[in-house]
C-alpha cells in the first residue's frame, strides 16, 4: 500500500474493487433495488447499495439530459436516490458519537466544520445535544453531506471534537 497513489477511497482494497470486497466480506451482501429521482419516480434498478456513495456521478447506468448524482442511499429499503447537483446541498446535519476534546461548545457557538477528508472547512453554528450528539447549521449549504462520514469541529486551530454524521438536512428542513 505504501506505493499506492493518494486516494479518497478505502486504502486497504488494493485492486480498487470495493463492491467485490464488500460482497466477499459480507455474510449476505446487499441486494438489488430501485434507483429513484428526488420526486420518487423509479428510473432504474441497481445491483446493491454498497456500489454507491452520496455525491457519486459516474457509473449510475442512467441516461438523463442533466447530470445526475447520488443524493441519498437508504440501506434499509435498498433505494438509491439521484438528482441534479443542487439536490446534494444540505444546510444542517446531526451527528452522534461526538467525542469532545475538552467541553462541548456552547449552544449556537460558531465553529468551523470539516465534513470529510480534504473538504474545505465550512462555517457553522453548533448545538450539543443529549447522548453525545450534536446539530450543526451551516452558513452556506454544503454538498454531499453523507451519513457515516466523520465531522470534525474547530475553533480556530483548536479541535473541539468530532463524531459521525447521522442525518443531513436540506433547505426545507427535511432529513436526508
Amino acid at each position: 500500500m505504501a506505493d499506492k497513489p493518494d486516494s479518497h477511497e478505502i486504502c486497504f482494497v488494493a485492486d480498487g474493487d470495493y463492491a467485490a470486497f464488500v460482497e466477499r466480506r459480507a455474510g449476505e451482501p446487499p441486494g438489488p433495488g430501485p434507483v429513484k429521482d428526488t420526486a420518487g419516480r423509479v428510473l432504474g434498478r441497481h445491483g446493491g447499495v454498497h456500489r454507491f456513495t452520496v455525491g457519486q456521478r459516474k457509473g449510475l447506468g442512467l441516461a438523463s439530459p442533466v447530470r445526475l448524482y447520488v443524493t441519498a442511499i437508504e440501506a434499509e429499503t435498498g433505494t438509491v436516490t439521484v438528482g441534479p447537483r443542487e439536490a446534494l446541498e444540505r444546510t444542517a446535519l446531526t451527528a452522534s458519537r461526538m467525542n469532545w476534546i475538552s467541553t462541548p461548545p456552547a449552544a449556537g457557538q460558531r465553529v468551523a466544520a470539516q465534513i470529510r477528508h480534504r473538504h474545505p472547512e465550512a462555517q457553522a453554528r453548533a448545538w450539543p445535544l443529549d447522548d453525545a450528539r450534536a446539530r450543526l447549521e451551516f452558513d452556506v449549504p454544503q454538498a454531499a453531506v453523507a451519513p457515516g462520514q466523520a465531522v470534525v469541529l474547530y475553533d480556530g486551530d483548536e479541535v473541539l471534537g468530532g463524531g459521525w454524521i447521522d442525518q443531513p438536512v436540506n433547505d426545507a428542513g427535511q432529513l436526508g
